[in-house]
């Protein structure tokens, strides 16, 4: 515990001498068949060793876009050199949900981030190309996305985190467009059921994927997040989750990143 604290304090205090190298990877969709941007940001000293390096995905919120981390949050490229990672933010389009909708076939961004993004990062980039050094997490739509995305391909990430999210849609039914992509709930309904969360936690059942989320205790997603806190107790599925002050803002947001990448930075090392 004391050397996470130690480890904490060097990054609410850490002065970069130099710069991260940030690049907007353009990615060609076949299946939704558009190009779609996204920011890549790689440590200082990537031009000049030959190393490999691990890589977090870390996906903005509803009515968010792939800029959104670096330009709300920009001290992300600090944590690229102080953790010596890839950070990739990509687009999840307009209130995807980050997953393939049943009823829109122009909206497949569980395909796009699992299979497309992940191939084009691991071919332009000096990655290791295995779930032991990589990580999703995201905020709000995106703690949705990541953990969704990390439950149903755990193949691909050896660890997911959360920070605010929308764990259970179910809840919020005629919200961020979420019926535009499953359609409305009581014609439905097995469409929202098998795609929320809480509902996903049995995917876990004998899985090594590490989990780890958080929420503040005025955000409005706060009692979806104690419920899948509850369910995964319940089930003797080992997680990392912390309530704190604060609601669903960047200022709580810019704060949550540090603990959840000391999370992702020991399963990282224990894996290398």
């Amino acid at each position: 515990m004391k050397n996470f604290y130690l480890l904490l304090l060097l990054i609410c205090n850490v002065i970069s001498t130099n710069a991260s190298d940030v690049d907007t990877l353009i990615v060609v969709s076949n299946a939704m068949n558009k190009s779609i941007k996204n920011i890549v940001i790689t440590p200082t000293n990537y031009n000049k060793k030959n190393d490999n390096y691990s890589v977090l995905y870390l996906l903005h919120g509803a009515d968010g876009n792939y800029k959104d981390w670096i330009s709300n949050n920009p001290i992300i490229k600090e944590y690229s050199d102080t953790f010596n990672i890839i950070i990739v933010c990509p687009d999840g389009g307009f209130n995807s949900w980050y997953f393939d909708s049943p009823i829109d076939q122009k909206m497949k961004y569980e395909t796009y981030i699992s299979d497309e993004l992940i191939n084009a990062v691991d071919s332009n980039y000096r990655t290791i190309k295995n779930k032991t050094n990589r990580a999703v997490t995201g905020l709000s739509m995106g703690g949705h996305g990541a953990l969704y995305l990390a439950f149903r391909h755990q193949d691909i990430w050896g660890a997911a985190g959360s920070m605010s999210g929308g764990l259970d849609i179910r809840s919020f039914k005629n919200d961020w467009n979420i019926p535009d992509r499953l359609g409305d709930y009581e014609n439905y309904k097995n469409n929202w059921e098998n795609n929320t969360i809480i509902n996903m936690v049995s995917m876990l059942k004998g899985s090594d994927l590490k989990i780890i989320f958080d929420c503040g205790v005025d955000d409005f997603f706060y009692d979806v997040n104690k419920k899948v806190h509850d369910a995964l107790v319940e089930m003797n599925i080992p997680h990392d989750y912390t309530e704190r002050s604060g609601g669903h803002s960047w200022e709580y947001w810019s704060n949550s990143i540090k603990y959840q990448l000391l999370f992702f930075n020991e399963f990282f090392k224990s894996n290398n």
